[in-house]
């Protein structure tokens, strides 16, 4: 049985994690981090890594950004493989990822449902194929208490696409202000926020007489959770790496 940290854990996702977890028997929740642990929690829940009774055996990241480095020291000194589910790192963070990869097995998707990940190989096989004679733009659609826009999945198929297309690229996220005629390397990502949208993603391939559409549509949170668990089981036994949700997807082949 593995034993999971949930970093963030009075959170949305890790709430799922933790209900989810209760059913199965492969997995079993040692606690959680939070700063502001919720009442009630079926879980302990901790506000340092310094407060922790025993080491897990995986770390599932479903905080801040922000959190990522004292999340990192912790889980190199104690050699713990992490899976990342949070979005919006900068540069530095991103490098910092990078670097404990090297000494640890690390786990980062924009976006932890299977199907989603499934899309982004469909959409860079499809621009591949169809190239730079096909107009690219990306819808996505969530909730209206979502922070970021566009979305971390948004940016995942644009860069998909791109690197199917394996030519220049730009992203252009806001065509309001531009008085000028589309350029074929742009790819342009709109943003919707309205309701209770879990989650939804259409990227439009427009050519010539014909329009291709490839989309996802998230129908809860519970699909994200499933994926955070594969990826823990995943990453459990594996060498230090950097490891994405493609690799998942392949071991379940």
């Amino acid at each position: 049985m593995i034993r999971i940290l949930l970093s963030g854990a009075s959170g949305r996702l890790c709430s799922t994690i933790g209900r989810l977890a209760a059913d199965r028997d492969d997995i079993e929740i040692l606690g959680g981090i939070d700063l502001q642990p919720a009442a009630g929690s079926p879980y302990p829940v901790w506000l340092d890594y310094t407060e922790l009774p025993a080491v897990p055996d995986v770390i599932v990241d479903c905080s801040h950004h922000t959190a990522v480095g004292k999340l990192l020291t912790y889980a190199k000194a104690n050699r713990v493989p992490v899976v990342i589910c949070t979005t919006g790192h900068t540069e530095e963070e991103t490098a910092q990822i990078r670097e404990a990869s090297a000494e640890i097995p690390v786990l980062h998707s924009r976006n932890m449902s299977l199907g989603i990940n499934l899309l982004s190989e469909l959409v860079k096989k499809t621009a591949a194929v169809l190239g730079q004679e096909y107009d690219i733009e990306i819808l996505e659609m969530h909730h209206n208490k979502k922070l970021d826009a566009p979305s971390g999945t948004a940016l995942m198929l644009a860069e998909a696409a791109a690197e199917g297309r394996d030519g220049e690229s730009e992203f252009v996220y806001d065509r309001h202000a531009v008085r000028k005629a589309r350029e074929k390397k742009e790819i342009g990502i709109s943003s919707i926020r309205g309701g209770t949208i879990v989650g939804e993603h259409e990227v439009i391939f427009a050519g010539t007489d014909e329009v291709i559409k490839l989309s996802h549509s998230a129908g809860s949170r519970d699909l994200f959770a499933v994926g955070a668990i594969k990826a823990a089981l995943y990453l459990a036994d594996r060498q230090p790496g950097f490891y994405t949700m493609a690799d998942v997807c392949r071991d379940m082949l």
